[in-house]
């Protein structure tokens, strides 16, 4: 009984006192987020509780490192397992969401373990707490702009989380820290992971994700950031696997949206403010009326998130939220209805997305686009001044989450002449830098070889390395044809200066001479038969030599020597489902095909154009000698007479005559 009393007269006896900071993080129309740091200015306590009343008729809907209850305007939060000692001028800090309408002023008072905090031991209560507008945020958070344009340039992680049904389903290697980290020392700054969540979660009503899933993800993430990278995760081809029928079950769709995003958030609340999240990858819908509706579905999925998101505190109040337009499209209908979502929300940290794989005839090659031209170069101005005009000169940031040309994969070469993509690459490293754009490259392997951690084609890694910052010079063409035998004449090719100047030619560490070699007149550059002739050796079919015209800035040009004559073709029998024309290429390389019925109009598939679309349609193969034409194309071919003409790079056209009977197909060259 002595020594029970002699404790009671020590904790009697025992120093008190606390100070609250009690701070606004984020606020929006109807909703706040709240952050609250107790410090303990008296002796140590073991377990507390924090309660104050909210002057203005405010709630608390979620809390996190404390368990917070109500009754009226009086709040009491108390301590979770992990943080209920405190010791003496230790800080104890939780946080929370609430509510408000009409006003949201900030506590007057605090108690701590029923004793007022005054900001001292004893004394006067003088809480210590930060006030708050009560219509606009306290803080800041951070500038959009400027967090956008540290992620420029990106690197897509593509179909690797996002593969169905999970991590290498579509002949990705698994994801390792040494990928990353050799992708960041090629100059890359930011990461976007995308990531299927369809396969990897449980059914309704909690939608759990699969807690292997969701720890690789976040591994990969934080692989990621400890790279340095900005790192941005989404929902990715969850958006035609069921987001797309919201506008038929909003209720179902809705709720298994934001459930994932719930979780996801929750699970990345206290990372680092270089994690991004986008709401969904290309949005499209089934079911609609139209567009209208398109954008109102869309409107109501992209403010749901980010209202989710903010709700969830902690790094999450002012995190970077990126929100895509109707399919990640550049069209001004999409960029508009966009805006109005931003002018809706009225969210200081919000970007745009869109994606872009260029004018899709050259990005597959169909309808004769097999080069860099006026179309393309309009197309791509036309889309990146869009964006500009709609977001940036409004000081709303654009990440161009995707881009490259569709067709450009090393699985599939030749569909995309490698001078005119080099020409894409430096045009669209130099649009979206003048207008302010970050780009991510998607890479699902074409680029990067994951395996051996090399680029497939370290030129073109070079071109789009070098537009980051500046401008390189080209040419009309990457490759300068010359017949097996006969004399050699001279050659000319356009240069495209883009604001260089031509320093000269060299073939290895060899540089041309000026005025023997070849001559220069304005933009225009002659190869004269003297230098041809000496490049080209002993005229052996194909590539005989290659030279560089360097210029005052940016990458050299590459100019392939070659031997070719004109490519001869054979006689032919086949069904439609396996069908290979006999073709001697001779050094030559096909560009594209045409087909026409007996009276000139379009044969085959996409019959607006008699140009067929490469690989899909019809393909070279130069190791056999044949060119195939495809089930794709026949299953669309009329019964009777076809004319096909080849046209190759050297300029050389040839025809041939097909006639489909059924699924049998003849061939002549004649």
């Amino acid at each position: 009984m002595l020594v029970a009393g002699m404790m009671m007269a020590v904790n009697a006896q025992a120093a008190t006192g606390c100070r609250v900071a009690y701070k606004v993080s984020s606020q929006w129309t109807g909703g706040f987020t709240a952050n609250v740091d107790v410090t303990n200015l008296g002796d140590p306590i073991n377990g507390w509780s924090l309660a104050w009343s909210f002057p203005s008729g405010q709630a608390v809907t979620q809390a996190w490192n404390a368990t917070v209850t109500s009754s009226g305007a009086q709040v009491t939060a108390v301590n979770a397992s992990y943080n209920g000692a405190v010791a003496t001028d230790a800080t104890v800090s939780f946080g929370f969401n609430g509510s408000w309408s009409g006003g949201n002023a900030v506590p007057a008072a605090f108690t701590l373990n029923g004793v007022t905090c005054t900001g001292s031991v004893g004394g006067t209560p003088t809480p210590t707490v930060t006030p708050t507008p009560t219509t606009t945020p306290t803080s800041q958070p951070g500038d959009p702009m400027a967090t956008v344009a540290a992620m420029q340039p990106g690197w897509n992680l593509g179909n690797t989380l996002d593969a169905i049904p999970d991590e290498t389903a579509w002949g990705n290697p698994l994801t390792t820290q040494a990928l990353l980290h050799h992708v960041r020392s090629q100059g890359f700054n930011s990461i976007r992971i995308p990531v299927t969540w369809t396969n990897h979660h449980g059914s309704a009503p909690g939608y759990t994700i699969d807690a292997a899933w969701l720890n690789r993800v976040r591994q990969i993430v934080d692989w990621s950031l400890a790279e340095g990278f900005y790192v941005m995760i989404n929902l990715h081809h969850d958006s035609w696997q069921w987001i797309n029928g919201y506008p038929g079950d909003r209720t179902t769709v809705m709720n298994r949206y934001t459930a994932l995003w719930k979780q996801i958030a929750a699970t990345f609340r206290g990372h680092s403010s270089k994690l991004v999240f986008e709401s969904i990858n290309e949005p499209q819908f089934t079911g609609t009326s139209g567009d209208d509706q398109n954008y109102q579905v869309l409107n109501e999925l992209n403010t749901e998130f980010v209202h989710l998101v903010r709700q969830s505190g902690g790094g999450n109040a002012n995190r970077l939220l990126v929100l895509p337009t109707l399919f990640t499209n550049a069209e001004q209908g999409r960029l508009d209805a966009l805006t109005t979502t931003f002018n809706q929300l009225h969210d200081p940290n919000l970007a745009a997305t869109v994606h872009f794989y260029g004018w899709w005839p050259f990005s597959v090659n169909i309808a004769g686009g097999t080069r860099y031209n006026s179309d393309v170069e309009q197309d791509l101005t036309g889309t990146f001044d869009r964006v500009y005009n709609t977001f940036v000169s409004r000081g709303i940031p654009v990440i161009v989450g995707e881009w490259a040309l569709l067709n450009w994969d090393h699985n599939r070469p030749g569909v995309i002449e490698r001078g005119e993509f080099l020409k894409f690459l430096e045009a669209v490293g130099y649009h979206a830098r003048t207008r302010k754009l970050t780009t991510m490259l998607w890479d699902a392997g074409q680029f990067l070889n994951r395996n051996e951690l090399r680029w497939r084609d370290q030129g073109v890694y070079d071109m789009m390395k070098a537009s980051w910052t500046t401008r390189s010079g080209t040419a009309s063409s990457d490759q300068v044809y010359l017949p097996r035998s006969g004399a050699i004449t001279a050659r000319t090719l356009t240069l495209n200066l883009n604001g260089t100047t031509f320093q000269g030619l060299r073939q290895g560490s060899t540089n041309l001479v000026s005025g023997t070699d070849y001559t220069m007149s304005g933009t225009t550059l002659t190869l004269t038969p003297a230098a041809l002739t000496r490049l080209a050796g002993n005229r052996a079919y194909g590539v005989n030599a290659t030279i560089e015209a360097r210029f005052s800035q940016g990458v050299a040009w590459p100019i392939s020597i070659i031997t070719a004559d004109p490519p001869t073709q054979a006689a032919a029998t086949g069904t439609t489902t396996s069908f290979a024309i006999p073709t001697q290429f001779r050094g030559d390389q096909l560009a594209t095909m045409e087909a026409k019925y007996a009276d000139g109009s379009p044969a085959g598939p996409a019959n607006w154009t008699p140009y067929k679309e490469f690989w899909q349609h019809f393909q070279p193969d130069y190791n056999a000698n044949t060119i195939i034409l495809k089930p794709e194309f026949f299953a669309e071919v009329n019964d009777g007479p076809v004319t096909l003409t080849f046209h190759f790079w050297s300029g050389t056209q040839i025809t041939y005559h097909l006639t489909k009977s059924g699924t049998t197909v003849t061939g002549s060259a004649t």
